[in-house]
């Protein structure tokens, strides 16, 4: 037997504890509704909160980008990769967010997992809260500095760490919407402990931003830390491949701290810039954020979410009760319902596939063992019949039927 032989003994494993993912070949069909595997299903699986991804303003832009621009980038920004769209759309999302600069990356992933070793390193200090996405945990493993795991929103246990922590550097990793949870960060007692301790805050904003706070400018404009409100301490992220229904991400903050990120950056510099066409659509979204089209965009996903959570809450459907299953607190798009166990999550993600839905169960190590979950992600796209139909349909799933 040899070491290659030992992934199908892996395969098999991941396989008995249902734990095997598989990919869908998705097209977009009309409202909330995706082409999966050649079947229409009511998608409540994407991360397109306000339902831009398929916006005439953005398929316009891009094609007008195509004409001017091509296709390609051609190489790193710090080469020959900064377009002028590039540059533009920098400027608008710093000003968007009422900080003083903003750094456009490719990719949201790499943006987390290489600005965290560009900020600390060996003989340096991370605190990073327990429920953090994957990007930030791997930034902070890349930087080889210390990493110090608070239990997740436990402020009293991270400014305990803070004050015994003998770390000149000392950087705060903090989601502002966890993405499994589905609950919001307190954004002003995590700056206020990095102002006390001297220490760096980075909040991933990447399922806040286009949602959260006034034209949807984000979890740090929600309460009030933007603008004039502003603390130097704060390194702003967000990606832009979710509400904002393009790709790609950006770092907001005080002009030092973004120069820095620029210089020191490995994923910025030495991968290929995203293409204009991108770019462009973003500024179209950018417009469409800002304005009342998407004042009302947002005013109906925040009537989704209240009416999902009422068709959900206890008492509401006996059987969802009678079931053991946990609708968590969230005000926000992403409304998880835990129902324990890998294999009755996924045979309850069936049913409804049946029954032309689609709804991800999420299962370990995305979330803890015992907690795998339906992650119900609800968008502008959806109506308010798309829920209730959602909710009848779990209904009918608890009862087995």
């Amino acid at each position: 037997m040899t070491w290659l032989d030992d992934f199908d003994t892996r395969l098999a494993e991941r396989q008995a504890a249902h734990l095997i993912r598989r990919r869908r070949v998705v097209e977009p069909a009309a409202g909330a509704r995706l082409q999966v595997d050649g079947r229409e299903l009511l998608a409540f699986c994407s991360n397109d909160y306000l339902g831009l991804a398929s916006h005439p303003a953005l398929r316009d832009a891009v094609h007008a980008a195509v004409e001017r621009y091509g296709v390609g980038s051609g190489a790193s920004p710090m080469v020959s990769g900064h377009s002028a769209a590039n540059a533009a759309l920098e400027q608008e999302l710093a000003a968007f967010v009422q900080l003083p600069r903003a750094l456009y990356f490719y990719a949201g992933y790499a943006t987390n997992a290489s600005i965290v070793p560009a900020l600390v390193g060996p003989g340096d200090a991370i605190f990073s809260d327990a429920l953090n996405h994957a990007c930030l945990i791997d930034g902070a493993r890349l930087s080889k500095a210390a990493i110090r795991r608070y239990d997740h929103a436990d402020l009293a246990a991270l400014d305990a760490a803070l004050a015994a922590e003998p770390a000149r550097r000392k950087l705060i990793l903090s989601d502002a919407v966890f993405s499994m949870d589905g609950d919001i960060a307190d954004i002003p007692a995590l700056i206020a402990l990095a102002e006390r301790h001297d220490a760096l805050l980075l909040i991933d904003d990447a399922h806040g931003f286009g949602v959260l706070g006034p034209q949807g400018r984000g979890a740090l404009a929600a309460v009030g830390r933007m603008g004039a409100g502003a603390s130097e301490r704060v390194i702003y992220m967000a990606t832009l491949g979710k509400a904002l229904g393009v790709a790609g991400a950006f770092v907001a903050g005080p002009q030092r701290l973004v120069e820095w990120l620029l210089q020191a950056t490995r994923s910025y510099t030495f991968a290929t810039a995203a293409p204009a066409l991108l770019a462009e659509a973003l500024r179209a979204s950018l417009k469409v954020v800002a304005g009342e089209e998407g004042d009302r965009r947002r005013a109906h996903l925040h009537a989704l979410v209240a009416r999902l959570r009422d068709g959900l809450a206890p008492g509401a459907d006996a059987a969802v009760d009678a079931a053991s299953w946990r609708l968590l607190p969230s005000d926000t798009p992403v409304q998880p319902l835990v129902i324990g166990e890998n294999a009755p999550a996924l045979a309850v993600m069936q049913q409804l596939h049946d029954a032309g839905l689609w709804v991800p169960a999420i299962r370990p190590p995305t979330v803890a063992p015992g907690t795998a979950r339906l992650r119900i992600a609800l968008s502008a796209a959806h109506t308010l019949a798309d829920v209730d139909r959602l909710v009848a349909a779990l209904g009918r799933a608890a009862r087995g039927g």
